[in-house]
């Protein structure tokens, strides 16, 4: 079976799918799943195209680094157990940060691979895991080609202005501006467009991805023209850990005041906010929409009040607005926090059907809605799969 391997590797975490690419690149894994708790216990967990499940240890030793390596090491060695006729043609990664040198899938060699080492200060919680288990790859099965996917490609179609702070120039020169990210979540939600909400998909659309990690991104022509994420992940929309935008002036208090240093302070920003800081219960939406705590109605309401917020300023961005697109965890499952945000939207003409919903159907906007409004369920692994046959036939 020839296939294409898609691996998003994170700290803790390698999530991979296995797409077969014959006769035709198949629209779902034909194999997906994770292996969790690198660094401490690792577990590898997958499900099949027929819905069977899959549970085992990983043995590992040694650094995390080291962990990456056995892990990824055990994943193939159980892919092959799962698939004697197994034949992995490449391996497709997602690469947070491709700065202002990658706005497509590369291919992925020594060279490239140093590029990349040198964005690792402006996304240091992700970029290393990404570019370890490239190497790992490398060392496992050498002989596979390897492609980067990034997820702030998709937004260099933004102009300057879009992609400014009001810093001085020197410091703007060095590439501290806006990147933004959910790149490949964005472009596969914008591909479906056109069969969903039909000639809208050309206008003002805002889409928001809405996940433990939340964005919104504004489209014009189906290309990125604003998103709320920046220079880093943490900007923008409250999420499940981390803050969104917060007055840097805050930051500066806790400093001066608190004595926090840097690692204090990124703990705080990336772990310890959100939904979790505010509720004090959880970072998970499900558990918050079924509390009766005041505290997590509050981490809600917040949540949604943000989102209404960046409407508001996207809509500006895009010069209007004919349809809202809700994907990613939280945007796709939980229908009370779509309904929150569309009611304190419904000045710009947003108005959704109850019933649809309650449903997640694919459309949800209400017959007199002035702006269309839909549920579509993103699919970042799909995309890779298919950006690293782009990329290599090209090759």
């Amino acid at each position: 079976m020839k296939s294409v391997l898609v691996i998003n590797a994170g700290s803790s975490s390698l999530k991979f799918a296995l797409f077969p690419i014959e006769p035709e690149l198949a629209r779902n894994p034909a194999l997906s799943g994770q292996i969790e708790g690198i660094g401490a216990t690792p577990q590898l967990s997958a499900k099949d195209a027929d819905g069977n499940h899959y549970q085992e240890s990983v043995l590992t030793g040694g650094s995390q680094g080291e962990q990456h390596k056995d892990s990824l090491n055990h994943l193939f060695r159980w892919l092959s157990a799962h698939n004697p006729d197994l034949d992995v043609v490449a391996a497709g990664h997602r690469i947070v940060h491709g700065g202002e040198l990658h706005s497509a899938p590369v291919v992925l060699n020594e060279s490239v691979l140093r590029d990349l080492e040198g964005f690792i200060p402006l996304a240091p919680l992700h970029q290393p895991h990404n570019l370890r288990a490239v190497r790992a790859v490398a060392a496992l099965i050498p002989e596979i080609p390897q492609v980067g996917c990034f997820d702030t490609a998709f937004h260099r179609t933004q102009s300057p202005l879009a992609q400014a702070f009001a810093l001085p120039r020197a410091i703007s020169a060095e590439g501290v501006k806006r990147y933004g990210f959910h790149g490949l979540s964005y472009d596969y939600v914008a591909r479906q467009l056109p069969d969903v909400i039909g000639e809208r998909a050309n206008g003002a659309v805002l889409i928001a991805h809405l996940g433990n990690g939340a964005s919104m991104c504004a489209l014009r022509e189906g290309k990125s023209v604003a998103t709320t994420m920046g220079f880093t992940a943490v900007e923008g929309l409250m999420m499940g850990t981390r803050t969104g935008s917060l007055d840097p002036g805050v930051l500066l208090y806790l400093m001066e005041q608190k004595g926090m240093n840097a690692k204090t302070l990124t703990n705080l920003l990336y772990k310890e906010s959100g939904l979790l800081g505010v509720s004090g219960i959880s970072q998970d939406m499900r558990t918050l929409l079924a509390s009766d705590a005041r505290e997590a109605r509050e981490a809600v309401d917040l949540f949604c009040y943000r989102i209404a917020r960046e409407i508001g300023s996207l809509a500006a961005a895009a010069g209007g607005l004919d349809a809202l697109v809700f994907t990613g965890g939280i945007g796709e499952h939980a229908a009370q926090v779509r309904a929150q945000v569309a009611k304190l939207s419904a000045w710009l003409g947003v108005a959704i059907a109850p019933e649809a919903n309650d449903a997640h159907a694919l459309r949800i906007d209400a017959p007199d809605s002035r702006v269309a409004v839909a549920v579509v369920p993103t699919n970042e692994e799909g995309m890779i799969a298919r950006y690293t046959l782009e990329r290599l036939a090209h090759h």
